[in-house]
């Protein structure tokens, strides 16, 4: 068997990534295939600069380079870093070989490694100037929480202001402001793991199911479920994109001196992993979001379960406004939530919540109001204002360059 196992073999190890989730794309970019052809492109970028710099490399050197990206003889690679046990130099001198230089002699690469020393100057000069900018830019991508209430969506605020939605927006940025901050962000951080275990929750409760095909299997032992498998696939692989980042910052508080190759082996992994792993997560979320399915009546269902108690912010605040004091308020919706929630509990009735509101004199300034209160639409604020504004602001700016790669087929595979 090679060493370091025969790949396309049934015998050895295949990364699952590779084998079973990640795209065709992603995997050809961290192909052997790619990356090579890649190392000679960098190398012919860098000879045409050398080139115009004053260095002995003729037209006809670079056009040859030109011609030969692509003819990659991976055996005489493969034996040469054997023979020299360093991979770049290894391709630099079947680079060499097959354009006729290395050989005769060892120019070639002498002018690599005069290319190399000079980009390291460069950078190094840089570095004082990367640092401060670094730190400037982390400070201004800080973003304040900002106002949003007790889910997030501003219900509470919209209510404050008579569903004024300016008012509210106004009250958000003129706190940010006076807290130092040049933008606010959402009180609610979401990712994979967090999207797709609130999908799991909610297939369990029947609210909504991810796609199932007609021949699909949900378990193999319980025929009747419809395990939402593919949200478990974006957990499970969110966790381990997550546990990724660990290897290059073990590595760099452990690095020597300046730097040294210890970093070598765990790179040619995580980064490849990292890819290959965010690209399956997104690949699957879009196919889930593509084919989720929505049952309106068991929500409904839930929501008339649980309204009484969602409305309890409500009722507060209407009875404030009304003149109320809040903490007397508080504590009648305490005792009178906690009496419901014994009956639905322990007796297994209904949520008789707003009934007992109903019945109670310290009420009696918003009975008239209680209809409206328990309006269900009322509970999600400015959700549907908030994801626009986001995806105006943050999401469409980021997509603007890549709008020309996403309207065409990728040729990384052509």
């Amino acid at each position: 068997m090679a060493a370091g196992g025969d790949h396309g073999s049934p015998d050895s190890y295949r990364s699952p990534l590779a084998s079973r989730y990640a795209s065709p794309e992603m995997c050809f970019v961290f192909s052997d295939r790619y990356k090579f052809r890649t190392w000679r492109q960098l190398w012919l970028w860098l000879a045409e600069s050398e080139q115009t710099l004053g260095l002995p490399i003729t037209d006809e050197q670079i056009q040859e380079m030109k011609s030969n990206l692509d003819n990659i003889d991976f055996k005489m690679a493969a034996e040469e870093e054997k023979r020299l046990r360093h991979d770049v130099m290894a391709h630099v001198h079947t680079f060499g070989m097959l354009l006729g230089y290395v050989g005769q002699d060892y120019d070639f690469v002498l002018f690599f490694c005069h290319g190399l020393k000079i980009l390291a100057r460069v950078i190094s000069r840089l570095a004082d100037f990367a640092k401060e900018r670094n730190l400037k830019r982390v400070r201004d991508d800080l973003r304040f929480r900002g106002v949003k209430g007790t889910t997030g969506t501003q219900a509470s605020f919209l209510q404050l202001f008579e569903g004024d939605d300016h008012k509210v927006e106004q009250l958000d940025k003129m706190v940010t402001d006076k807290a130092g901050f040049k933008s606010h962000g959402s009180q609610t951080l979401l990712h994979t793991d967090s999207i797709c275990t609130d999908i799991r929750l909610l297939a369990n409760l029947k609210e909504m199911e991810e796609p199932f095909e007609k021949q699909q299997i949900g378990s193999s032992a319980m025929p009747y479920k419809r395990n939402p498998m593919r949200s478990e696939r974006c957990c499970s692989l969110a966790r381990h994109l997550m546990t990724l980042v660990m290897d290059p910052l073990q590595t760099a508080s452990v690095q020597w001196f300046e730097r040294t190759l210890d970093d070598s082996a765990n790179r040619r992994i995580c980064l490849a992993e990292a890819f290959l792993t965010a690209d399956t997560i997104l690949n699957t979320l879009q196919n889930i979001s593509e084919g989720l399915v929505v049952y309106p009546k068991v929500i409904e269902r839930r929501i008339r379960q649980e309204l009484p108690f969602m409305a309890t912010e409500n009722i507060i605040m209407a009875m404030v406004k009304a003149g109320g004091s809040r903490q007397d308020c508080h504590e009648k919706i305490r005792v009178l939530s906690q009496q419901a929630a014994s009956v639905v509990k322990q007796e297994g009735g209904d949520n008789d919540l707003i009934e007992r509101i109903q019945a109670d004199a310290y009420f009696s300034p918003i009975h008239s109001q209680l209809d409206r209160l328990l309006d269900p639409s009322s509970f999600t604020g400015r959700a549907s204002q908030q994801v626009q504004r986001f995806l105006e602001e943050e999401v469409y700016p980021l997509l603007k360059p890549y709008e020309s790669v996403m309207k065409v087929k990728a040729e990384l595979c052509l």
